[in-house]
């Protein structure tokens, strides 16, 4: 049996924290709180190897290097652990803070709440490490069983318009992934404690005109899952690089709330069909009544795989050409000026114009710093518990890449996710690059790298699954 133990603290930003992850928004800071935001903690340990890992699993957007490195100092603090066996995941939700304390990832253009940004941080290690110790100090033996179910919220995000230009909406036609893995931690009374789900649609049911904190769906399908099965919810964020939430974009939570409860009843469903030990069926007796009864037991025929192995590997994709740092920061700098003064003028739609030209110089000002060696280092870290293979990666892959992956390790126990240990850009298709839009203007990487990261995570997966 695997050790188990699970914990989650409230890392909800106060009401008045900048609220800056849309282009298009007229408002700068949080007015209330939808629901409250997390960080879920999970401490594994295997008995036959004593193996440990320790996954943390965030309702923030993004995060930078400072604050990763500050959490995992925390974890640290706590436990006798590397760096390499923390796995670091967030469920993308656009309805929270910045990324981060400095400039580049805090938000810039934000002129309002910004006094926030700093104690918000530096209260997650304190907290972190609160958290796992009490993840720690609730373990539990448990078993380990895999489920898959179906859920339709989500939808290709890249159409065209009627000239054949690219946007962020609803794409009927293209690539999507209705797939939701779960996986279960059951004590040996077969008592659920805890639930792991992973799905591939980006988090932004709520968009530009929500002024409200909010994990958006993937919080709504954790209190769902919890209520149903009990114990506690993990999510994690899939290869969502193309993938979103049909109705998208609104500013009533409502549609969140909607869509997360759908999930989590499709995950509660898939979960309480799961069975970690596969049975064979033994009839005991036959009863005579009205009819002759059949009494049944189903027999278990194995002992739950408590394999716990983890894998980290290294790749340097290739980058875009960008401006130096130097002048994509002039430019960046130029439309800090021009939102000033369409601040100043009150005009509604002039800030929403202006709030996006300077996010998107933010964008390349990013992107010039990832891409200034020529090459971007991404981390690879996978995970084996029981027989099932958890891949997780710092990119917002499109979801190609997920069922390419798939394709080629069939009738394997697969979990592949993004925003996982960082987030460094997306990771389109080389087709995508042809084609243009969104996530390929914003992505320091090059066409050439989805052969190469491709071949180095399906290794991965074959390596650590022998």
């Amino acid at each position: 049996m695997i050790k188990v133990g699970t914990s989650r603290v409230d890392i909800t930003p106060p009401i008045g924290m900048p609220h800056a992850n849309w282009g298009s928004s007229v408002h700068q800071v949080a007015e209330g709180i939808d629901m409250p935001m997390y960080c879920y903690a999970m401490y594994l340990e295997s008995e036959s190897s004593e193996n440990k890992v320790v996954i943390l699993d965030f309702d923030l957007c993004s995060m930078s290097e400072e604050i990763d490195g500050m959490v995992r100092d925390a974890v640290i603090s706590s436990l006798d652990i590397t760096r390499e066996n923390i796995r670091v995941c967030l469920s993308h939700t656009h309805a929270g803070p910045p990324y981060g304390k400095d400039n580049l990832n805090g938000a810039g253009w934000i002129t309002e709440g910004v006094d926030l940004i700093n104690p918000y941080y530096d209260s997650f290690p304190e907290k972190i490490s609160k958290a796992v110790d009490e993840a720690i100090n609730s373990v539990v033996d448990c078993n380990v069983s895999y489920g898959n179910g179906r859920s339709d919220i989500n939808i290709n995000r890249r159409p065209a318009d009627k000239s054949g230009t690219l946007f962020t909406g609803r794409n009927w036609d293209g690539p999507v992934d209705h797939s939701v893995d779960v996986i279960g931690f059951d004590d040996e009374n077969g008592t659920p404690v805890a639930t792991i789900v992973g799905y591939a649609c980006h988090p932004h049911i709520l968009g530009p005109e929500n002024r409200l904190l909010s994990p958006d769906y993937p919080g709504h399908m954790r209190k769902t899952v919890e209520e149903v099965i009990g114990g506690r919810c993990l999510f994690f964020q899939g290869y969502a690089g193309n993938q979103g939430p049909i109705h998208t974009f609104v500013g009533e939570v409502e549609a969140a709330r909607k869509a997360g409860k759908i999930l989590g009843l499709e995950a509660s469903k898939v979960r309480m069909s799961m069975d970690p030990f596969e049975r064979e069926e033994k009839l005991v007796e036959i009863i005579p009544a009205g009819a002759d009864l059949g009494i049944y037991e189903d027999v278990p025929v194995n002992t739950p795989n408590d394999d716990l192995v983890i894998s980290n590997t290294y790749i340097d994709l290739p980058t875009l050409d960008f401006p130096s740092y130097e002048e994509a920061s002039e430019v960046y700098e130029l439309a800090l000026e021009e939102l000033k003064k369409a601040r100043e003028s009150g005009n509604q739609e002039e800030i929403k114009k202006m709030v996006s030209n300077a996010k998107r110089a933010n964008f390349t000002r990013r992107n010039s710093l990832r891409s200034k060696d020529g090459k971007v280092n991404i981390w690879i870290q996978t995970i084996k518990i029981g027989d099932i293979v958890l891949q997780g990666i710092p990119l917002e892959p499109f979801i190609e890449y997920g069922n390419k992956i798939k394709s080629l390790n069939p009738n394997k126990k697969i979990v592949l996710s993004g925003y996982t240990n960082g987030i460094h850009g997306y990771l389109p298709t080389a087709i995508a690059y042809e084609e243009g839009g969104y996530e390929t203007r914003n992505t320091p990487l090059s066409p050439e790298s989805e052969e190469l990261i491709t071949q180095i995570c399906d290794a991965e997966i074959k390596n650590i699954d022998y």
